[in-house]
């Protein structure tokens, strides 16, 4: 199988490059190809011929959206369609990476694939808005939603907390939104089944389990063997640019269809915490 990988430098994929064996994988780079130029990603697609598209490639600075509406349409929404029609022109098959986001949080169980999207932020309706016209263009694409994403090699959750925990006898963290931490290697693990057993339509990827941020960073805390202190806050005590969902706990259900059952978020954690230490 060829496959091509549009934003291979990012978190989620470095990882997907280093765990994708066994077939003829291709990565880019938004230095190699910027999604906003419709004709560079076609003339990328006609190259590469591809079987599947993996769409990795985001604007996913939540705050910074805020402030860049314009920048987050352009490539979260307007370049995805970009490749979408790429892809369709080209006979491939996509696979498009979204958020948790693109609900509200008002929800107290798990939301399922089909329930109602209601972005609250810049980057939610970015997202959202990505979703609906990817299924316009091509029906049978696969969009993978994920949560609360972490790993090695950037900027995320756990990183910055051991860096702040090593030089501060407490820490405030915000114990009001609850989700499902994602570590990058699992994620990538199931985008290469999901591309394998010809996935379609909204599957919702994310570790087994739920927390609060401020019980996520007890246990990343816990698991490197720090002292520090942590406090629960709330989200108005800890205001950001950008609204975050109180409950954004995405459903299993979809996965569970393809036979992927994925790694519970401690256990994910601990990995995590293992190959930062190597």
């Amino acid at each position: 199988m060829k496959v091509t990988i549009f934003g291979a430098s990012g978190l989620l994929g470095k990882v997907l490059m280093r765990e994708w064996r066994g077939d003829e994988v291709i990565g880019l780079s938004s230095r190699d190809v910027d999604i906003r130029a419709a004709g560079r990603v076609q003339e990328v697609a006609e190259r590469t011929c591809p079987e599947w598209i993996v769409l990795a490639a985001a604007y996913t600075n939540v705050d910074e959206c805020e402030s860049h509406p314009d920048l987050a349409y352009a490539v979260n929404r307007d370049g995805a369609v970009n490749v979408a029609k790429a892809a369709q022109q080209t006979g491939a098959k996509l696979l498009f990476l979204s958020s948790d986001y693109v609900f509200d949080g008002k929800k107290t169980s798990p939301y399922e694939t089909g329930d109602a999207r209601n972005p609250q932020s810049v980057y939610g309706r970015s997202k959202a808005e990505a979703e609906v016209r990817l299924l316009d263009v091509m029906a049978e694409c696969c969009i993978a939603r994920t949560s609360w994403l972490f790993g090695t090699g950037g900027k995320c959750f756990p990183d910055t907390i051991l860096k702040l925990a090593a030089t501060r006898p407490t820490l405030d963290v915000v114990d009001d939104q609850r989700g499902s931490p994602t570590y990058t290697v699992d994620l990538a693990r199931a985008i290469i089944s999901l591309c394998r057993a010809q996935a379609r339509g909204i599957v919702h990827v994310t570790n087994a389990g739920d927390c609060s941020w401020f019980e996520f960073a007890r246990e990343i805390v816990k698991g490197a063997g720090l002292a520090t202190e942590m406090r629960p806050v709330t989200s108005q005590q800890m205001a950001r640019p950008a609204p975050r969902p109180a409950y954004s706990v995405l459903s299993s259900k979809s996965l569970q269809r393809y036979g992927i059952a994925m790694p519970t978020w401690q256990d994910a954690l601990h990995r995590y915490l293992q190959e930062r230490n190597n």
